[in-house]
């Protein structure tokens, strides 16, 4: 019968080795993309030391494995294309722990938002745009809770109340 070592001993000698640190944030970039203060938490919360993951976050940034640009890049395209508006996303890459430079770099190199809100607005209620005031205001919390904001939502609408 072979002896095993406690997992409670391997796990004190391992959350100061970067080796093991090194290991678990491949393991977890090979799955997804993330972001660097993103990547961080994710080793603390598994148990490594805050000096550990720190080291292998410099490293794997200095060999170009790990890139907050291209992470918020790719980020803004995937949830563009999924129909979600720039407000939305914004929000969620600084949750992400990305700096406010970034985030708006990346949503500058978008897509045209406001095409994004119309074809939004098209794919949900159809190609005929709203009638009355109940489906204009309808419609824009639609496009308000994808994450449009208030001129990208006048123009996907129509809702211009100087016409009206």
């Amino acid at each position: 019968m072979a002896l095993r070592r406690s997992s409670k001993a391997a796990n004190t000698q391992q959350r100061a080795d970067p080796e093991a640190a090194r290991t678990a944030a491949i393991a977890l970039l090979a799955r997804r993309d993330f972001a660097s203060a993103e990547l961080r938490a994710k080793l603390c919360s598994r148990g490594f030391e805050e000096a550990a993951a720190g080291q292998v976050i410099t490293e794997l940034a200095a060999r170009g494995v790990l890139d907050d640009r291209r992470f918020a890049e790719n980020y803004v395209i995937w949830h563009a294309g999924r129909g979600q508006g720039p407000i939305r996303i914004a929000a969620q890459l600084r949750r992400c722990g990305l700096p406010e430079g970034l985030v708006d770099a990346a949503l500058a190199s978008g897509p045209d938002w406001h095409a994004l809100a119309r074809r939004a607005r098209r794919a949900r209620f159809g190609r005929e745009p709203p009638a009355s005031w109940a489906d204009k205001t309808r419609q824009a919390r639609f496009l308000q809770y994808r994450g449009f904001s208030s001129d990208h939502i006048r123009a996907a609408t129509g809702a211009d109340p100087d016409v009206d």
